[in-house]
């Protein structure tokens, strides 16, 4: 049986979804569907067993994994950036994540599970080093948290290796397809899609520290290739450690907003871009560039290429305009 935390959110979802197109549907998802409107997620998907988040880590913490249990996609987390309630936050984000690491490893269980970009925060370079991680909210420090209880229980086992697989994720810019349920922390492709079907006009930041207008640059990356890499490694189980899941190039929010207007134009739909003053509650607390550096990754033998804004955004809007 394949455990799929998070599983009726996007990234989880997705995973879901890819492993019944592989002919899987032995899949307990695992969630918390107090937003009933994340079902939609799953409903095309076809899965074994669904359990509520804290009755499953009731049972893990009682008697370990369930048996047979073959790998762990853990992508259940809180992940709202503007969430402070620090101690909901690190009980769902970090407890939660400590106890499944625990059960894998006293099974042999590969255990893969979603980081985030936000470990780095303030700083300007994306590399997985101590030196460059420093988050900004307590979501980044959850995450960074369980990064560096990870790094530091690794060296209390032989050869400073674990005994199974262990890796994380630390998730750039991400969007597409089952996102629509996050609302307002849903990608800005989502939202420029729904902008210029209500009104015509895709809206942006105007410039702010040195960046012109729209200019600001995230490294974008799609749904569809963050499931490649975790499947990769699944199927790659010597491969551990802790690894950026971008592109490694940035591109710009108005990158973005072209490539949701030339899909619309090419179905015969107007649609412009219009400048929006930068809000005053975000400056000094803004992430006006990010951009993977995924040389670790690459360097474990995932050679595969990574969409670019303008291939991701043509699928993602054939999925979500049909």
């Amino acid at each position: 049986m394949i455990i799929v935390t998070g599983g009726a959110g996007f990234i989880g979802s997705n995973i879901v979804k890819a492993l019944n197109d592989m002919g899987r549907t032995d899949i307990l998802v695992v969630d918390d569907l107090t937003n009933g409107r994340q079902f939609y997620n799953i409903s095309d998907c076809d899965i074994t067993d669904y359990l509520d988040k804290d009755t499953f880590i009731a049972q893990v913490r009682a008697s370990g994994l369930p048996e047979g249990t073959e790998v762990i996609f853990h992508e259940g987390a809180c992940s709202a950036t503007t969430e402070w309630d620090g101690k909901f936050v690190m009980d769902n984000n970090y407890e939660y994540s400590k106890t499944l690491l625990h059960a894998c490893l006293d099974k042999g269980v590969p255990y893969l599970y979603a980081s985030s970009a936000a470990v780095y925060g303030g700083s300007a370079v994306f590399k997985e080093t101590r030196e460059y991680e420093k988050p900004l909210n307590v979501y980044g420090y959850s995450k960074w948290q369980f990064d560096q209880y990870v790094r530091q229980l690794q060296q209390t086992f032989p050869g400073g290796e674990f005994p199974s697989q262990v890796v994380g994720f630390r998730y750039f810019n991400v969007y597409g397809p089952r996102e629509q349920h996050k609302g307002s922390m849903s990608s800005v492709a989502f939202h420029f899609n729904n902008q210029i079907k209500d009104a015509g006009v895709c809206k942006l930041f105007a410039g702010t520290e040195g960046y012109g207008d729209g200019e600001q640059r995230r490294d974008f990356v799609y749904v569809g290739d963050i499931v490649k890499v975790n499947l990769w490694f699944w199927n790659n189980p010597d491969k551990s450690g802790i690894f950026n899941l971008g592109t490694g190039k940035c591109q710009s929010f108005n990158d973005v907003a072209d490539a949701v207007i030339a899909w619309h134009t090419d179905k015969g739909t107007a649609a412009s871009k219009q400048y929006m003053p930068f809000p005053d509650h975000l400056k000094g607390a803004y992430q006006s560039f990010t951009e993977a550096d995924i040389s670790n990754l690459r360097s474990v033998g995932y050679s595969d290429d990574f969409f670019t804004v303008e291939q991701g955004v043509a699928e993602y809007l054939d999925w979500l305009n049909a």
